[in-house]
């Protein structure tokens, strides 16, 4: 297993390319304007010498000189054994609706997009916690078992879509009972799910099932997206809009954020019910709620004793630097005796 400590100065590889875009406009000038002062075959024989093979040899070793030093300065580490440690935290799912009615663009960029936001910014605020990530339309999926790797959890975050699901709807009830599934520490003092939705298309039992969850210990919260005046589902074809989502009499459909439904969910569980189309007011309530509950210990497995191997990609970096210095652009003589490339026969 390894890890990058500094990956901002991958950045700096841009200058690879700059260089060989530099160097082939100046091989260019340098073509062009002897062109101008004299005949090539002439020039061949005043300059018996020179070289553009070992031109660009040193250019590539220069080249990758320069790509082992970023290397090493990205330092990057190999994790040599797997062990397991103890530490202190809660459990917190996330049940994240992907419905079309998502897709809504009443506040920006959707509401989709909006409660990814405020799942990736609540789990940059955790510490040791465990998150866990489901996702539901017409029924729910797990997208993500709970774990404490947060890096995962975002790049999982950041995949899901409608596409995911099979059918359309909002099946709140699926995601309640699959959530249970999720908790598998019976000793968890402090067991969170947080459902981001638009509260459209619920069923009536949705609150008693909320209540039951809430009775086996479950704290629900539950964070709306979108405006109450509702607006137009717009469809899509490969990135490109082409209208808007129409009903069977072939009116556009409006959708609504539905507030009362999903107070009603907060409530029945004994929980809070919370405004999201302002990213930080979620992400600040649930981090604080996070941070001031009773922690639990748990094992986890994570691979430890990383150790630094940059100077290998240094050593080698600098081993490339000092063949360039060394490395003349000019023919050798032992080179112009061996001939590889039939550089004489083409200069006579």
């Amino acid at each position: 297993m390894y890890k990058i400590e500094e990956p901002i100065y991958f950045s700096l590889l841009i200058i690879v390319p700059a260089m060989i875009v530099v160097f082939l406009l100046v091989l260019w000038w340098k073509k062009r304007t002897q062109r101008k002062f004299s005949d090539l075959n002439l020039l061949k024989k005043l300059a018996p010498n020179s070289s553009t093979f070992k031109s660009v040899l040193k250019l590539v070793f220069l080249l990758l000189g320069i790509t082992f030093l970023i290397i090493a300065l990205v330092n990057p580490k190999m994790g040599t054994k797997l062990k397991t440690v103890k530490r202190e935290g809660v459990d917190i799912v996330f049940a994240l609706d992907v419905s079309k009615s998502m897709l809504a663009e009443d506040i920006a960029p959707n509401r989709l997009e909006k409660a990814k936001q405020i799942i990736s910014k609540t789990i940059d605020q955790l510490g040791s916690d465990r998150v866990g990530i489901i996702i539901y339309a017409g029924n729910a999926y797990p997208l993500l078992p709970i774990t404490t790797d947060h890096a995962a959890a975002n790049m999982f975050l950041q995949n899901a879509n409608p596409d995911m699901v099979s059918s359309q709807g909002t099946d709140i009830n699926g995601a309640l009972e699959l959530a249970k599934t999720y908790y598998n520490n019976d000793e968890q003092t402090n067991r969170f799910l947080v459902i981001i939705s638009d509260g459209e298309d619920h069923q009536e039992e949705t609150k008693q099932v909320a209540k039951n969850l809430a009775n086996e210990g479950i704290k629900i919260y539950t964070i709306g997206v979108g405006l109450e005046k509702g607006a137009p589902i717009p469809m899509r074809v490969n990135g490109s809009m082409i209208g808007y989502k129409k009903d069977n009499k072939g009116e556009t459909v409006i959708t609504k954020r539905m507030p009362d439904v999903l107070q009603g969910i907060a409530d029945a569980a004994d929980g809070n019910y919370i405004d999201g189309n302002v990213t930080e007011r979620p992400v600040k309530v649930i981090a604080d709620v996070i941070a001031n509950a009773e922690k639990s210990e748990f094992e986890t497995k994570q691979f430890s004793d990383y150790k630094d191997q940059f100077q290998w990609f240094l050593a080698i970096g600098l081993l490339f630097l000092l063949i360039d210095i060394f490395l003349f652009d000019k023919k050798t003589k032992w080179l112009r005796k061996v001939d590889l490339f039939n550089e004489e026969k083409t200069n006579k």
